[in-house]
């Protein structure tokens, strides 16, 4: 007989009217030692059950104990999958459960994952991990046709609103910066792609022609995974579609993409100086 039933039976047969007191006090006691075998039971079976929620990875491992729980960091190659990055020799996976492999196209990509991990110390930083970040977003999120299609149009509303369309006349500092690392990146994708980008110099321009979104919608659609996961990393810390997408298609170094995302800073040390941290 189980012990479920067991404890239904016992409540049953002390619910019955006693004569005596030492009867009930049996009854009383039955129900008791029997109602805490029961909750042993009960706390036993619950343990045994699988728990809900989201796959266990490094990913999600790291974000619950922020420490550093590898020793060893190796990347491996995986038959026509790519490589892998790998802590302890198990394989590094996404927050969404899925296993990190990046194509052999993606070989310095791969290379700085492992980096990232490997430079990692006792105690982690997420904000360190930023090629992580982004090949897990590849990979869980932009496989999806539909995820693909939504962010392609979310990163294109940042065509009017976009920062290196918009040009001050004043202070002279920013104007020739602006000049220095705007113009000529704006030039070589009007030249590139056939498009005109209009230069807005108040707070009510008109945004972008309709046939240059167009145009350049055409052009990201044909993106993978992996350049549209840089792209939208790289819209998303530059507010300006147009720099993200030079990076991308390599009209811009890392370098130049920091300067064009920093020309308003810029402009600010040349006229007051830097201030150390």
């Amino acid at each position: 007989m189980s012990r479920a039933i067991s404890f239904s039976l016992a409540r049953q047969l002390c619910s019955r009217r006693t004569t005596t007191a030492t009867s009930s006090f049996r009854c009383i006691g039955a129900e008791t030692k029997l109602l805490k075998s029961a909750h042993r039971w009960q706390s036993t079976a619950a343990a045994r059950q699988p728990v809900d929620g989201p796959p266990i990875s490094q990913a999600n491992r790291v974000e619950a104990t922020m420490k550093r729980f590898w020793k060893k960091v190796d990347l491996e190659e995986i038959s026509v999958d790519g490589q892998v990055v790998k802590l302890d020799k198990r394989s590094l996976k996404t927050p969404e459960g899925n296993i990190l492999a990046l194509p052999v196209s993606k070989r310095l990509a791969a290379s700085l994952v492992a980096h990232e991990w490997e430079k990692q110390e006792k105690l982690i930083k997420p904000h360190a991990l930023p090629m992580t970040s982004i090949a897990s977003r590849a990979i869980d999120g932009l496989r999806d046709p539909e995820t693909h299609a939504q962010v392609r149009e979310a990163l294109l509303k940042y065509l009017d609103t976009d920062t290196i369309c918009f040009h001050e006349e004043h202070p002279p500092a920013l104007v020739r910066l602006q000049a220095k690392h705007w113009e000529p990146l704006i030039q070589r994708i009007e030249k590139d792609y056939g498009v005109k980008i209009n230069i807005i110099k108040s707070l009510f321009g008109a945004g972008q022609p309709p046939a240059t979104k167009r145009i350049l919608a055409t052009v990201i659609e044909d993106f993978d995974e992996w350049e549209l996961a840089a792209l939208e990393r790289s819209v998303y810390s530059t507010k300006s579609f147009l720099a993200g997408f030079a990076l991308v298609k390599g009209h811009l170094s890392v370098d130049d993409l920091a300067n064009v995302a920093h020309v308003e800073v810029l402009s600010q040390i040349e006229t007051w100086g830097e201030v150390e941290d």
